[in-house]
């Protein structure tokens, strides 16, 4: 990936528990608009995506959580200081704020709140239009930004629930009806799944997620290998279970757009012609998944050996 930014570190902090606050500046920084992120490589050369939680128009901000049961990156970020220098990428946006004078309701979880941060504060520069947030976490130790949005009454409701299932927060009123809202959340994967489940009944267009957990993050351990068939080649492209749709075709030599990589942005969205898949992914509405597939993050269902795609 190309890193033509050199930002330098002018400040760090700790926002929460395990979670890393930096402010960096470069000669000339990329405009960039509420929900974009920026790839960084880390002290030792792993790349990773940070969204940017600041105001358009200033310094760069990222919030940084600590991944203790990651592959490192997260890790030699939080050893990052004021001073040092980085390589990012130009921002990049798979989650933009939409129609921003409407109304919106967010939904975030643990470090989620960091891309809608920039949203609420993009909103309210411009006058604070109608918004309301629910801030899921374990604890407030936990919680980043918990001074601000504490002073954001009425408008923020945050909810901790230990990680214990019998106190998770109720969406459902806030879910039962669309009110001519735009929905952005941002969180673990269980979230997201639980908001798109009881949002079928929205429009499609107000429904928004963006997925910090990567397409590893669907494999299972009861995964089997099935074969890819390309309909128009003909070609037979073996999928192991411990590989992606997207990245055995990929060694196959078959390039698909791609963006998010992890389900929730539709830009890898192929035909599927024949064969039972196993959806993974947090966009196909129900009545498209007998012929649509994500291959970033689905693959062939239990029992089916081939999946035939428009390729």
């Amino acid at each position: 990936m190309e890193l033509p930014l050199t930002l330098r570190v002018t400040h760090r902090s700790m926002l929460a528990r395990d979670i890393m606050g930096l402010t960096c500046t470069a000669d000339a920084l990329p405009d960039w608009a509420p929900g974009a992120h920026v790839t960084l490589e880390a002290p030792g050369g792993a790349l990773r995506q940070y969204s940017l939680c600041g105001a358009p128009g200033e310094d760069w901000q990222f919030g940084i959580k600590l991944e203790t049961a990651g592959r490192g990156g997260s890790a030699a970020m939080h050893r990052v200081g004021q001073g040092d220098v980085l390589r990012a990428s130009a921002p990049r946006n798979d989650f933009p704020l939409t129609s921003p004078g409407t109304s919106h309701l967010f939904i975030a979880g643990g470090i989620g709140i960091t891309p809608i941060m920039a949203m609420i504060r993009a909103i309210e520069a411009m006058g604070g239009k109608a918004w309301k947030l629910v801030y899921l976490t374990r604890d407030a130790d936990s919680t980043a930004f918990l001074d601000e949005l504490a002073a954001m009454r009425g408008r923020v409701t945050i909810h901790h629930d230990a990680g214990d299932a019998e106190r998770a927060f109720d969406l459902w009123p806030l879910l039962d009806q669309p009110r001519g809202r735009h929905i952005h959340c941002c969180g673990p994967r269980g979230l997201m799944q639980a908001v798109r489940d009881m949002t079928g009944h929205w429009p499609a267009s107000a429904v928004h997620f963006e997925d910090f957990s990567g397409g590893q993050s669907t494999a299972r351990a009861d995964d089997t290998p099935f074969i890819a068939r390309l309909a128009r080649s003909g070609q037979d492209v073996p999928v192991p279970a411990g590989r992606t749709l997207m990245a055995a075709l990929d060694a196959a030599g078959i390039a698909l757009p791609r963006s998010c990589e992890a389900g929730s942005c539709g830009s890898c969205r192929t035909t599927l012609l024949q064969g039972a898949a196993d959806h993974r992914d947090l966009v196909l509405m129900e009545h498209e998944r007998a012929t649509q597939i994500m291959p970033c993050v689905s693959r062939a269902a239990p029992g089916c050996d081939v999946l035939v795609l428009d390729l």
